[in-house]
């Protein structure tokens, strides 16, 4: 989070374990324009797609959701094809991570 914030970004921490509820809910009350999201339970096929789903449910579908942590590439893909915008693997730079993020949704403004 810190990366982000030296970045410019505002960062909502939610802390660890939270529900795909909760996560929607945070967004929602936030008003945010992106949710990221660690992984290292295996989970990311369930909890992405719950998460989106729970934005879509209270009409932030068009929030971008993005995230990392120890994910095959072939998942990676699949949560891609289903709207996460970006999945970033072990390694990736913090500053990697929020170039993208500014130029991504600096893009769905215009």
């Amino acid at each position: 989070t810190r990366a982000l914030r030296d970045h410019g970004f505002e960062v909502i921490y939610t802390g660890l374990h939270q529900l795909p509820e909760q996560i929607a809910e945070t967004a929602l009350q936030e008003d945010v324009d992106a949710v990221g999201l660690s992984l290292l339970s295996g989970a990311h096929l369930t909890l992405f797609p719950r998460v989106m789903e729970e934005l879509r449910s209270r009409d932030l579908g068009d929030v971008l959701v993005f995230g990392g942590g120890v994910i095959p590439d072939a998942d990676a893909s699949e949560l891609r094809s289903q709207g996460v915008g970006e999945i970033f693997g072990p390694g990736t730079s913090l500053k990697e991570i929020a170039t993208w993020l500014e130029q991504t949704l600096d893009a769905r403004e215009q």
